[in-house]
């Protein structure tokens, strides 16, 4: 599946020229005209990498970089016309991981996107590598990801093939909220008919299979929101 690249930026013909030469290398596009719109986008939408612009209105790239970091692990790049070094080191504090200045080439744009998604992959390919194929849960529940197993307490629970998908997802992300439409979305893929109930049946048919006795469940509901693992 393409990557998808958020685009956050208010000046609309800098943000059409981007979008414009970025969906050429075949990326997905998503788009936002400012901060608040751009943190709504990564709520619902899976999002790989952010371009964000640093002046933005009513809401700073500083401030949409802290909070979007705070909870996700998505790479940012930060756009300005800015120099100084202090704003640079500021903005890669805050969560940023690499900092362009306008007026720029749209090929080292294209090229920094590049760089940062192989880095990321490798980053992440590494923590599998590492991990041993084994997320352990709460309520002594292991889910072993190669074979697509998981146990309860030493015995399998046999799940189906989009309740296992279902599962690993929330449990990849935990401590994550992860709205429906992000959950059908790698779940179920973008051309998924149904509704965001189709959700909601598998997370309660997960509880059934998974909470412990005493009701103890791995699976937290964030009312009009969606779901985080524990």
């Amino acid at each position: 599946m393409n990557k998808t690249i958020l685009i956050i930026e208010d000046e609309e013909d800098i943000r059409d020229i981007l979008i414009h030469y970025i969906k050429k290398e075949g990326f997905n596009i998503l788009e936002a005209e400012d901060g608040k719109k751009g943190i709504e986008i990564v709520k619902k939408e899976f999002v790989d990498l952010i371009l964000l612009d640093l002046m933005l209105p009513s809401m700073s790239g500083y401030d949409v970089c802290r909070e979007i970091s705070s909870i996700y692990k998505i790479p940012i790049i930060m756009l300005t016309a800015r120099n100084d070094i202090v704003d640079k080191v500021l903005g890669l504090e805050l969560g940023a991981d690499d900092y362009i200045t306008k007026p720029f080439d749209i090929r080292e744009v294209i090229a920094r996107i590049k760089v940062c998604l192989r880095r990321i992959e490798s980053l992440n390919e590494m923590e599998y590598e590492t991990s041993q194929d084994i997320i352990n849960l709460k309520n002594n529940i292991k889910i072993y990801v190669e074979s697509r197993e998981v146990f309860k307490e030493e015995t399998i629970v046999k799940l189906k093939p989009k309740e296992f998908d279902l599962l690993l997802i929330l449990a990849q992300n935990k401590k994550i909220v992860l709205s429906r439409e992000k959950l059908l979305q790698k779940v179920w893929g973008y051309d998924f008919e149904g509704d965001s109930r189709t959700v909601d049946v598998h997370i309660q048919r997960l509880r059934k299979k998974l909470d412990n006795k005493s009701g103890l469940s791995i699976i937290e509901t964030v009312f009009g929101v969606g779901y985080k693992m524990l």
